[in-house]
């Protein structure tokens, strides 16, 4: 005799067991499908609007941008002092707008022998743009100067500004900045006017002026940018002090005795003890001396040495050694 049995209405008899096993496996199955969705992963949470860096053109400390884009007046009136200021020369620009996209070489070639190709349907004395620019910055040359990456400057940007706790209000200077490959992004987080450097190569000045500047947005920031190779600071003032003070393999090129008087010249514009010097490359000012009499100069200066760096990115194929140095006496 069976232990219990269900009768349906229509007679049709379900052992008890059969009804049992019908549970069981109807509660498995939901207990699987609710732990499979309670394990999905959950829903993206990115944010949905910018968040302000420190990068937008105003001071406006809002989420998003506002103000003006395109360039002013004032920053083609600045743009133009401060080549006039370094004694820089421009040669005459007639070049056409609406370059093809070809190799560096034919593009150049293109801009030189055609001058550029162009859709301008206006009277040919007017075809050109109204402030000049030198052909080989139009190309990009300058961007396979350095022997590495262009790309490795918003990486060594990157290294120092969390080295030393960047913030927009800190003030940075820069020996050689060259084209702006790391200065750029400097200039771009900090404040207006919070950016200097010492350059002495004028194709060099020139590119950062008339294409780095005016092609990323930057004019606005004011950076004071100074052509020299004596390691005289003076036309940067004497009241602000640095927070960080850095030359990325520009000492390597410099003789010994120059750059000791740079650093004699720039320890009393560092900030005591949270300023920061960083210098890239092999150190050999110093490892000519010898680690003693390094050492010793340095104290007689006040200046300590902290140790060095190995920083390899993670983004590019770019690999650096840094010396970091800090004023050790108020």
């Amino acid at each position: 005799m069976a232990l219990s049995s269900a009768t349906s209405p229509k007679g049709v008899v379900i052992s008890v067991p059969v009804l049992v096993l019908s549970v069981a496996t109807a509660a498995i199955f939901f207990f699987f499908l609710l732990s499979s969705l309670s394990s999905s992963p959950p829903p993206c949470s990115c944010p949905t609007t910018p968040i302000s860096t420190g990068y937008s053109r105003t001071d406006d400390k809002s989420i998003g941008f506002s103000g003006r884009i395109s360039a002013s007046k004032e920053d083609i009136d600045w743009v133009k002092c401060q080549i006039d200021a370094n004694g820089l020369h421009m040669a005459e620009n007639v070049l056409r707008k609406g370059i093809n996209p070809r190799t560096r070489e034919q593009q150049l070639q293109d801009l030189l022998q055609f001058k550029g190709i162009s859709h301008y349907e206006g009277e040919e004395g007017k075809n050109h743009t109204a402030f000049p620019c030198p052909s080989e910055l139009l190309v990009e040359q300058h961007h396979s100067n350095y022997g590495e990456p262009w790309a490795g400057g918003r990486d060594v940007f990157e290294f120092l500004a969390e080295s030393i706790h960047l913030t927009p209000d800190s003030r940075v200077l820069e020996i050689g900045c060259g084209t702006l490959r790391v200065g750029s992004h400097f200039i771009r987080y900090l404040n207006p006017t919070h950016f200097h450097c010492l350059e002495r190569d004028e194709l060099s000045l020139m590119t950062a002026f008339r294409y780095e500047l005016p092609s990323q947005g930057l004019l606005h920031k004011r950076p004071l940018i100074v052509r020299g190779d004596d390691m005289d600071f003076s036309k940067f003032g004497s009241e602000d002090l640095y927070d960080l003070i850095y030359a990325s393999a520009v000492f390597l090129h410099i003789p010994d005795k120059l750059v000791w008087v740079g650093l004699e010249r720039l320890v009393n514009r560092l900030k005591p003890l949270e300023g920061r010097i960083f210098v890239s490359h092999n150190i050999k000012f110093c490892s000519r001396l010898g680690g003693e009499e390094c050492t010793r100069r340095l104290n007689h200066l006040g200046i300590e040495y902290l140790g060095k760096h190995t920083h390899d990115s993670l983004l590019f194929n770019h690999y650096e050694i840094w010396y970091e140095f800090r004023r050790s006496k108020l």
